[in-house]
């Protein structure tokens, strides 16, 4: 179930009430005191456990030394430990579809995992590619070990066992949907391989734990002259937003009850709607649909135009 860098947890409510439903691809926040400081660290963990299990969550964590802390602390924890968490949010869905193909890397397989036996219970057509480095890095092996729609691709497999994407993804089929996670590199690999086929954007679902580094690169701080104005509709309150800061640590600054979580642009708990102005769209969580719907991110988008209203 464990590997040397994963653990796995098993949440239970403290009072005995079930926990809220969730649907396969949902993620919990984690609220998290890390040794050494008091400032509380907010960390998302996708449930890797049964779908609809209001008794129990379950969530896999990788440990990452380089990490900003979370994961070092989730793997002090013991049994009997408290902490708090959200309710789980999803923006990582499966859509109906005739078949679904999802591609896991690494840790990238707790929501894939969780659409699987989600599949399962509903008789599904899919089949999960599962990619790791070696068999001591493979985790949650109890409950997919032979199981027939999961096909495993270790790094020290030889050659034709390893993920191949004219195989393993292929052309474009009709009413298929593909679901990628895992590490940066691999879903690049992945999704770029699959645009290469011909793959459609819409076909394409992905759910990243990192922002790119694209993404990263274009966050606060960088040139953004004097920064812009953001217009509250609600309200009709103003606030400039400089260079160094994110239209979400402004509204927080100013009291603004505005919804967020991961604060790097891939969680889309922060997304409102743009009523006016031109976004300049930062984000890695957002579909071009949605983009041009008017949905914006908080936490890492920007503006093109001198002024934003924004639905809040």
């Amino acid at each position: 179930m464990t590997t040397p860098r994963v653990v796995v947890l098993d949440l239970e409510p403290i009072d005995g009430n079930p926990f809220p439903e969730h649907e396969a691809g949902a993620h919990i926040d984690v609220l998290l005191s890390p040794l050494g400081s008091g400032t509380p660290l907010v960390r998302q963990y996708s449930l890797c456990g049964e779908p609809g299990n209001r008794k129990r969550y379950r969530i896999a964590v990788l440990r990452e030394e380089r990490s900003r802390g979370g994961s070092v602390a989730m793997h002090r924890f013991e049994v009997g430990d408290h902490v708090r968490i959200s309710a789980p949010r999803n923006i990582f869905r499966l859509v109906p579809a005739r078949r679904h193909l999802l591609f896991a890397g690494g840790i990238g397989i707790t929501p894939l995992v969780a659409m699987a036996q989600q599949l399962d219970a509903t008789g599904g057509d899919y089949t999960l590619h599962y990619c790791a480095r070696s068999a001591a890095d493979v985790a949650l092996t109890e409950w997919f070990s032979d199981h027939p729609r999961i096909v495993l691709h270790l790094d020290d497999q030889p050659a034709e066992q390893k993920l191949d994407l004219r195989r393993d993804l292929g052309d474009p089929a009709e009413d298929t949907a593909v679901y990628v996670c895992g590490p940066g590199p691999f879903m690049d690999h992945v999704l770029d391989g699959a645009r290469a086929l011909g793959w459609p954007p819409s076909a394409l679902h992905k759910e990243r734990f990192t922002p790119t580094a694209a993404a990263a690169e274009a966050a606060p701080g960088g040139e953004d002259g004097d920064g812009f104005i953001v217009r509250l509709a609600s309200s009709g309150a103003e606030y400039h937003v400089p260079p160094e800061e994110s239209v979400l640590d402004v509204l927080l600054r100013n009291g603004v009850d505005a919804p967020s979580s991961c604060q790097q642009g891939i969680c889309g708990e922060c997304v409102v709607r743009v009523l006016a102005g031109e976004p300049d769209h930062r984000d890695d969580v957002l579909t071009d649909g949605e983009r041009a719907a008017g949905l914006f991110t908080t936490c890492s988008s920007r503006a093109l135009s001198p002024r934003l209203e924004l639905d809040l």
